[in-house]
């Protein structure tokens, strides 16, 4: 009697990722506003920047407008801006450009139809379903940049993803930023917090990619965002750790924080007036200390409770201004970033529906950059790991979404239509069993079976399922090779830094 051949056991994994790639957006954004509108909110702006100007609160960036022509006040602080001046040097802003990683496959492209996810930034709590609510730490720091590593869909990193609180403020960039270039191949940040923190984080992320400097002014690495302190005013620390930036070609993303209601007009289309102003002050003053450096437009409007003052994210109004800022970005052909941001203390359908409609007006907006994309909660006040994989499922299915199905003579299934006729099903077909493997999306987190198969396994909600696959995914990651003269290179900077003290207080 022959035996039959056994079929090879599939293997079982905890979870099923999308592979990695950065999905272009095909679709045309939509308007939210007829072009003169979009006319008048651009030269309202303009009327802002020359009528009431902008406060830059650092003398050397005053003496660099002053020089390329802006015009200070007798404060030698506010800066006024002629329109034609405006618009000659954002003119020079690139509309694309690439960021590189460690490896050449992880570079991204930034501008056009490009979009790029990032992980959660800037939060000083973490939180896991475990241990409920901390303070950020060095370990979770770790642990977050470990998960932006495994996630196929996380592009880059655009901040710490939770602040490491217990590190010294003056050393704690050399140890995050040394962290981040071990622990990742992705693109990375730094925080323009002072020009020498900016600077040491540069030099890190250059030591780490194995290149010198004439190569990093070609080849943007390192990222940080400029808010502005809403409304009207560019700090001095900031405009400092954007100067380090923009002298060495590396992107800055100038992102007003106009809230409508507390630090803008509580009217939408005056709060994009604020912030188109705020941001296309910052974008001039990029120019003016190194033409043509990469920049973006940030865009961060939303609106307050009205009730409590609280911060309130994505609302109808937030995602109406990604839109529109998407309509403003394209008029000066500028990349455009957002956030994938919710008002939600839970990882629950709060944060979920939120964050849908934020991804929505990213999408529909036709932004570049998706900042803190996965993890974000309490309105950015924590990063948490349950989040980091709903948002991980949400995105997932966007970047599907993103690619539109194909029309041929085959998936037009004229000839299956045929096969199987009045009455019957589509599973034996010709075309299912030819298809069935990779002819539609698989979910990373969703769970796809009936009630009583849901029920009898535990009925475990997508929450709970979240906790289980973030830590298969911390025990899955492995730590990316990097050369050991690499290692000791950063490692002797970190160290002089560290025993010269580190940043010094201001």
């Amino acid at each position: 009697m022959k035996r039959r051949r056994l079929k090879p056991k599939r293997k079982v994994v905890a979870y099923t990722q999308s592979t990695y790639r950065q999905q272009p957006n095909p679709y045309t954004p939509i308007s939210i506003f007829s072009e003169d509108e979009i006319e008048s909110i651009h030269l309202s702006s303009l009327n802002v920047l020359l009528q009431t100007g902008i406060e830059f609160q650092s003398p050397r960036a005053v003496e660099i407008l002053r020089e390329a022509g802006a015009i200070i006040d007798a404060d030698n602080k506010r800066v006024r801006f002629d329109p034609g001046f405006v618009m000659e040097k954002i003119s020079t802003t690139p509309s694309e450009f690439v960021m590189h990683g460690r490896r050449n496959d992880r570079r991204v492209h930034v501008g056009g139809k490009s979009v790029v996810f990032s992980m959660v930034s800037s939060a000083p709590n973490v939180s896991d379903m475990d241990r409920g609510r901390i303070l950020g730490n060095f370990d979770d720091f770790c642990n977050l940049i470990k998960l932006g590593e495994v996630l196929n869909c996380v592009h880059a990193h655009a901040g710490y993803p939770v602040e490491p609180c217990d590190l010294d403020s003056s050393i704690r960039h050399l140890d995050a930023v040394g962290a981040m270039s071990r622990l990742s191949l992705k693109p990375l940040t730094g925080y323009a917090i002072g020009g020498e923190r900016m600077s040491d984080s540069i030099e890190i992320v250059r030591i780490g990619r194995g290149v010198d400097t004439e190569t990093l002014l070609k080849e943007p690495s390192i990222i940080t965002v400029v808010n502005s302190n809403s409304p009207l005013i560019y700090d001095k620390a900031l405009l400092e750790g954007a100067i380090e930036m923009a002298a060495l070609n590396q992107p800055v993303v100038y992102t007003p924080f106009t809230l409508a209601g507390a630090m803008a007009p509580i009217t939408l289309a005056g709060a994009l007036v604020q912030q188109n102003a705020e941001a296309l002050a910052g974008l001039v003053f990029h120019q003016c200390v190194n033409s043509g450096a990469p920049a973006m437009y940030g865009s961060f409007t939303s609106n307050v409770d009205m009730l409590s003052g609280a911060p309130a994210f994505g609302t109808p109004e937030y995602t109406q201004a990604t839109i529109a800022s998407g309509q403003l970005a394209r008029k000066y052909n500028i990349p455009l970033r957002a956030s994938n941001a919710n008002a939600s203390n839970a990882p629950d359908e709060q944060s979920v529906y939120e964050s849908q409609m934020s991804l929505w007006g990213c999408l529909l907006g036709g932004v570049n950059w998706v900042k803190h994309g996965l993890g974000w909660l309490e309105g950015g006040l924590c990063a948490s790991y349950e989040k980091v994989i709903l948002d991980a499922e949400m995105i997932q299915m966007m970047v599907s979404f993103m690619r539109p199905p194909e029309v041929t003579k085959e998936s037009l299934g004229v000839d299956t239509i045929k096969e199987v006729g009045p009455g019957n099903h589509f599973f034996g077909a010709k075309q299912t069993m030819e298809n069935y493997e990779d002819a539609f999306y698989k979910p990373l987190l969703s769970d796809w079976r009936n009630f009583e198969s849901w029920r009898d396994a535990g009925s475990l909600t997508a929450t709970t399922r979240a906790n289980r696959i973030w830590k298969q995914m911390l025990k899955d990651y492995e730590q990316p090779f990097m050369d050991e003269s690499i290692e000791e290179e950063m490692a002797a900077f970190i160290d002089k830094r560290k025993s010269e003290g580190g940043v010094k207080p201001t």
